[in-house]
């Protein structure tokens, strides 16, 4: 069993005032010692389109995605939700890392959370995900939940978190899941 857990951090936002980027950021500061947290972004990741998966197979900044994904002990993924949904990038990105070999989700220990400004945080938009991550083979951890709402009022304009209750409950979160990633060990 490792010491250290290599945990890598997916942001299903591209904005860079994100909140569940700067969700993860927090969660990254309270990781401590037992967890190195790597937040990654969706920047850049093509619209998923299979005519061009033909043309030139799957493109660079999806496999070195698929690659940090499969070194990882485990993996946090950050939803926003748009339209009572997931965020059409982050469901892009599945897409496309369905397609590269050796599916890096399968059989991961994964945690998925989120932060919304309207008061009901994520919840909607976190069914759907773990649903699309079954199509994975993602092992998605079912409990506790994390679903921060009305965020505005719990991040300062730099990202960081300043909602005390909040981040007593990301303590416990992330306790949860470093057991449900050593589980596995």
């Amino acid at each position: 069993m490792p010491d250290q857990l290599n945990i890598v951090a997916i942001s299903g936002s591209l904005r860079t005032k994100s909140f569940n980027t700067s969700l993860l950021r927090a969660m990254q500061s309270m990781a401590g010692e037992s967890m190195a947290m790597d937040i990654a972004t969706l920047k850049g990741i093509p619209v998923y389109d299979g005519d061009d998966e033909e043309a030139t197979g799957v493109p660079q900044i999806v496999t070195e995605l698929a690659e940090k994904i499969r070194a990882a002990d485990g993996v946090i993924i950050a939803t926003p939700e748009y339209n009572f949904s997931i965020p059409g990038g982050l469901k892009n990105a599945t897409d496309w890392i369905s397609r590269v070999k050796n599916q890096p989700f399968g059989n991961k220990p994964v945690g998925v959370v989120g932060a919304a400004a309207g008061p009901l945080g994520t919840g909607r938009s976190q069914y759907q995900l773990r649903q699309n991550l079954v199509g994975l083979s993602a092992l998605t951890m079912s409990k506790p939940e994390v679903f921060v709402g009305s965020a505005h009022t719990k991040f300062a304009d730099d990202g960081s978190l300043t909602d005390e209750e909040t981040g007593k409950f990301l303590k416990i979160w992330l306790e949860a899941f470093e057991a449900w990633v050593r589980r596995g060990f």
